[in-house]
C-alpha cells in the first residue's frame, strides 16, 4: 500500500513538472523516442537556428522537434523564461509551440507539425508535384502572414520582431492557411546581447537595406522582408537569382524596373493559370512596393498591410487622413484574430491550387 501511495505521489509530482500551463516539458528520452533517435531520415528542415525533425509522441500526435545548435549549455532558467514567453504567444497564423526540452547541454523546441510544405516549396518546386498555387491561394497565404506579423508587432506586449521572415518560414496547412514559424527565436538565442551580437540575422535577399548600415532589425525590417516575400509570391522568382541576366538578379530592383517601364503584366508567375485582373495586380504590386521602400519610415505597419490585402481593403491612393482610424482598428483586430476565436477568412470558392494538366 505504501508503495502504491509513493508511486501516486511521484506521478503527481512528475505531472506537475511536465505541464507548464501553456505546454509541456519533454525529457530528452521523450524526444529521442519521438524522432527515432534523431534519425537523418526524420530531418525535415535545417537552418541557422537548428535542425528540425519530424516526430511522433507516444500518444500518436505528430510534432516537429527543433534541435537548437548555437545555444548549447545556455542557462536552463534563462532558456525557460524565454521559451515560456514564446509559448504564451498564440495566433492561428503562427506555428504553435507545444513545449521544450532543456536537459544537459541539449536545448530543443517542440512545435505542432504542419504537413503541407512551406511557401518556398510551393513556389519553387519541392511541392509542385501537387500542383501550383492559384492567385487566390497566394493572397490568402500573404494575408495570413500579414495578420501574424501584425499580431506580433502591434497586439502584444512586449512586441516580437521576427527578424527572419522568408518564404521557407511560412508553413502552409491543409486549408492553405499560413503558419509563420521561428518567431521569437532571435531573442531566445541571445540576439542583441554583447557576446553574440556578431551573429548575422535575417537571410540574404530578404534583409532590409538599413541592416547593412545599422546592424539592427526592427518591425519595419520585418515589413521589408514581408514585401520581398510578397513579390516572390506574385512573380514566382527567387529574391536573388544569379542565373538570370545582371539586371534581373535582384527581385526588388527588377520589379521596380518593370513597373517603371509599364510592363507590370509581364511579372506575374507564368504557373498561375487564372491570372489576376489588371486592377488586382496593380493593387498587389503597389502594396508590395510600399513594403520594400528603401526608406524604413515610409513603409506601412503590418496592420496597414492587412487592410491592403483584405478584399474590402482601401484604395492605396485614397486620402491618407482616413487611414489612421482603420489602421488602429486593424491592429486591434489582429489581437482578436487568433487560433481560438477567429472564424475563417471567407474562403474563395475557387480552388487553392491547380493540378498539373487541369484547366
Amino acid at each position: 500500500m505504501m508503495l502504491v501511495t509513493a508511486f501516486l505521489l511521484w506521478w503527481v509530482y512528475q505531472s506537475s513538472l511536465n505541464y507548464l500551463g501553456w505546454g509541456h516539458w519533454f525529457t530528452l528520452r521523450d524526444l529521442e523516442l519521438a524522432t527515432n533517435h534523431f534519425s537523418k531520415d526524420n530531418i525535415i528542415g535545417e537552418g541557422g537556428y537548428g535542425i528540425v525533425y519530424r516526430g511522433q509522441l507516444v500518444n500518436g500526435s505528430p510534432v516537429a522537434v527543433k534541435k537548437l545548435l548555437n545555444n548549447l549549455g545556455q542557462a536552463e532558467k534563462e532558456f525557460r523564461v524565454e521559451v515560456e514567453a514564446i509559448g504564451h504567444v498564440r495566433h492561428k497564423n503562427l506555428v504553435q509551440l507545444l513545449g521544450y526540452c532543456a536537459e544537459g547541454t541539449q536545448r530543443m523546441l517542440v512545435y505542432e507539425y504542419v504537413n503541407n510544405g512551406n511557401l518556398e516549396q510551393w513556389l519553387h518546386g519541392a511541392m509542385q508535384h501537387k500542383g501550383f498555387l492559384t492567385w487566390e491561394a497566394r493572397i490568402k497565404i500573404l494575408l495570413g502572414t500579414a495578420k501574424a506579423l501584425a499580431y506580433l508587432h502591434e497586439a502584444i506586449e512586449p512586441k516580437v520582431v521576427h527578424r527572419d521572415i522568408k518564404s521557407s518560414n511560412i508553413l502552409i496547412d491543409d486549408e492553405f492557411e499560413a503558419k509563420v514559424s521561428d518567431f521569437g527565436l532571435a531573442k531566445l538565442l541571445g540576439a542583441g546581447k554583447s557576446h553574440v551580437n556578431t551573429r548575422v540575422m535575417g537571410t540574404f535577399g530578404y534583409v532590409a537595406p538599413e541592416y547593412a548600415n545599422t546592424g539592427l532589425l526592427n518591425e519595419k525590417s520585418d515589413v521589408y522582408s514581408f514585401g520581398v516575400v510578397f513579390l516572390e509570391a506574385i512573380t514566382g522568382r527567387d529574391p536573388v537569382d544569379y542565373g538570370r541576366s545582371p539586371n534581373e538578379v535582384n527581385l526588388v530592383d527588377w520589379l521596380k524596373m518593370m513597373v517603371a517601364k509599364r510592363r507590370s503584366e509581364e511579372v506575374v508567375d507564368p504557373t498561375i493559370e487564372a491570372r489576376p485582373s489588371t486592377r488586382e495586380l496593380k493593387r498587389a504590386l503597389l502594396a508590395a512596393l510600399r513594403c520594400v521602400d528603401p526608406d524604413s519610415n515610409k513603409r506601412p505597419r503590418m496592420g496597414q498591410v492587412v487592410r491592403m490585402l483584405e478584399p474590402d481593403g482601401p484604395n492605396l491612393h485614397e486620402d491618407r487622413r482616413h487611414r489612421r482610424h482603420r489602421d488602429d482598428t486593424a491592429g486591434a483586430e489582429a489581437q482578436r484574430d487568433n487560433s481560438d476565436t477567429d472564424a475563417s477568412d471567407n474562403p474563395d470558392s475557387k480552388p487553392l491550387r491547380t493540378r498539373k494538366g487541369r484547366q
